[in-house]
């Protein structure tokens, strides 16, 4: 049996990939009482990607996240950053560190500032070779629609993320392996926060040429923050680091479906940060990326613009267009 602990839009085509495979069953941790509802009447998540419809017959629903970890060896958690703390406290720690955690979370978790799997191995003394990493570009409405996909399962023992992709590749989904799982995670956490900058600039009205410019400098960025962060590493971007690395970012920043780049288009279309956080249904993972990054690059000392400037827009009630400043710095003004 493998286990998921999340209910949103995420966990919802997490777990429509594995149960593509068969005859395989699954634990799912779900905390709210009205998702788990819909699912015992109608076989759906009502709230995230309801058109998705499950043989309940093979998914045993839960409220509890220490009853997954008791019944599952594999655990994907997808669960946002900002709750993930929380639920792992009624999760038995000893238990934990024996189970292999796939996290398909983008961000830093809010109370260390660390990465989802530093996190793990610091405070649940998890084995950096239990651990494992999966990452686009992968929109969850995409893989609810059966679009063709692209996921990456990233991990320090090849053999665990050889087995998680075995569990999600499907007639619709592509995998391949690496074994940068901290790469990509610095990789998944920042394009969240340019996502919410390219926000910025289509709420503003700003034009393709603008946003291009945008995601060239973001992708500038990332790549300077990845080489501090790992300085042992040569990142290049091969065919195999593209599409976690570059490609994340393009679909994030562009899509319709990114999450974090309506938080920006609200805000540049004059929404207050916290009404726009009201009005949208989803987690924004920008938003607390940009807080841990905005310490993280502090203590680094490194100059990131465009970073900066969403930070300054989401926690220190700067207007929108402050993002032309960070254009400015980029030309040497």
């Amino acid at each position: 049996m493998i286990g998921i602990l999340g209910s949103g839009s995420m966990a919802t085509a997490v777990l429509k990939l594995i149960v593509e495979q068969p005859n395989v069953e699954v634990c799912w941790y779900v905390r709210e009482p009205e998702i788990r509802d819909t699912l015992a009447k109608f076989g759906r998540n009502k709230r995230y990607l309801g058109e998705v419809c499950f043989d309940m017959k093979r998914i045993r629903v839960v409220d509890n996240p220490q009853q997954v970890v008791e019944c599952c060896e594999d655990i994907y958690l997808v669960i946002p950053t900002a709750y993930l703390h929380g639920a792992l406290q009624e999760v038995d720690p000893n238990l934990l560190r024996t189970r292999n955690l796939i996290s398909a979370i983008k961000g830093f978790i809010p109370q260390t500032d660390e990465i989802v799997t530093d996190y793990l191995h610091h405070t649940y003394n998890v084995p950096e070779e239990q651990l494992c990493v999966i990452s686009g570009p992968t929109h969850a409405e995409e893989i609810a629609r059966e679009k063709l996909t692209f996921l990456t399962a990233a991990s320090p023992n090849m053999e665990l993320a050889e087995h998680v992709a075995h569990q999600l590749r499907c007639r619709y989904l592509n995998m391949t392996v690496m074994d940068d799982m901290r790469g990509i995670q610095f990789a998944s956490a920042l394009k969240n926060v340019y996502a919410v900058a390219a926000g910025f600039c289509k709420g503003m009205g700003g034009g393709d040429n603008q946003m291009a410019v945008l995601v060239s400098m973001a992708a500038s960025e990332m790549q300077l923050f990845y080489h501090l962060m790992q300085p042992e590493r040569d990142l290049k971007l091969t065919t195999e680091l593209l599409p976690p690395f570059l490609g994340d970012l393009l679909v994030t920043c562009y899509s319709q479906f990114s999450r974090n780049r309506t938080l920006g288009t609200m805000i540049g279309r004059g929404y207050s940060v916290k009404s726009a956080q009201l009005e949208m249904n989803m987690v924004a993972e920008g938003y607390y990326a940009v807080k841990s990054l905005e310490k993280i690059r502090k203590e680094l000392n490194v100059e990131m613009p465009i970073a900066q400037t969403v930070y300054m827009v989401l926690y220190e009630g700067v207007k929108p267009d402050v993002i032309l400043r960070a254009w400015q710095i980029y030309k040497g003004e």
